[in-house]
């Protein structure tokens, strides 16, 4: 006979998995992105990938751009079987987005320029823009500043080059501060430029001697913290989340070739933390 006021025994609920976080670009500047994920979400599983059979994406149509960015990122997924995908690129972002979100199951962050909250901060309403070529010009772009700077001047500079000079420095050459200077000089030449965006993910790479080459000191604005805070938004509730703790772990590479400089691009990401270096064929 049952005892009325016995309860049948409840399941425990399982304990919340450790969140996976896959973070994708096509060289290695989403590195800036995964040192603030790192630094704001103590603990969570942190996987890098980097594209660099296909680098540069920003020299790309865009037609080609999203049909690499589908291959690489299905093989990827398979791989990884990741939580949550940022697509910490802002050329592939701001192309390749909608495809992305509306072909994989998983939940995906894009990285785009961080126009809103340079406006918010900018107090001459003068700014610089300073990205790749094809952010600079993407209509995406021009819709980023008629909604949230309709009031400001935006100087854009579009650059490749800073760009190779982030993957250089990962390698371990040290830019040239006089090209550094000459990069950053147009956005410097309207005095009242009081506020940076650097629309880049490798542009934060080299922020260090950026700083070191503007003419006077700036505001500078980039996307990274506001995607960690996106990212942990996401996962909380549904993943352990540890809270003031020191990640000890590394993170594990993808890459989708391993040429002749591999051994530096190698040197480079074990430099930020990586411990283990993987391909992937795509």
């Amino acid at each position: 006979m049952t005892n009325p006021d016995v309860q049948p025994a409840q399941p425990a609920n399982p304990a919340p998995s450790k969140a996976r976080v896959l973070v994708f670009d096509s060289g290695v500047g989403g590195l800036s992105i995964l040192t603030e994920i790192r630094q704001y979400i103590p603990g969570c599983e942190l996987v890098y990938a980097c594209d660099n059979a296909a680098f540069p994406y920003g020299t790309k149509g865009e037609e080609e751009l999203v049909k690499r960015v589908d291959l690489v990122l299905k093989a990827l997924i398979a791989q990884i079987d990741p939580d949550i995908v940022v697509v910490a690129c802002n050329t592939a972002s701001t192309v390749a987005l909608p495809h992305i979100r509306n072909h994989f199951h998983k939940p995906v962050v894009g990285v785009v320029p961080a126009i809103k909250p340079a406006a918010r901060l900018s107090q001459s309403r003068v700014i610089g823009l300073l990205a790749t070529p094809a952010t600079v010009s993407r209509p995406y772009t021009q819709q980023l500043i008629d909604e949230f700077a309709p009031d400001c001047t935006i100087i854009r500079v579009g650059s490749t080059e800073l760009v190779q000079l982030a993957e250089q420095k990962l390698r371990g050459l040290a830019p040239d501060p006089e090209k550094l200077r000459e990069i950053i000089a147009p956005l410097f030449a309207n005095p009242h430029t009081d506020t940076l965006i650097l629309a880049c993910t490798h542009f934060p790479l080299l922020r260090a001697e950026l700083e070191a080459a503007a003419p006077r000191a700036i505001q500078w604005v980039d996307s990274g913290a506001a995607i960690a805070r996106r990212v942990k938004s996401l996962l909380e509730g549904n993943h352990h989340l540890p809270v003031n703790t020191i990640d000890q772990d590394g993170f594990d590479c993808w890459l989708t070739s391993y040429g002749n400089d591999s051994a530096a691009l190698a040197a480079g990401l074990k430099s930020y933390g990586a411990t283990t270096l993987k391909t992937v064929n795509c």
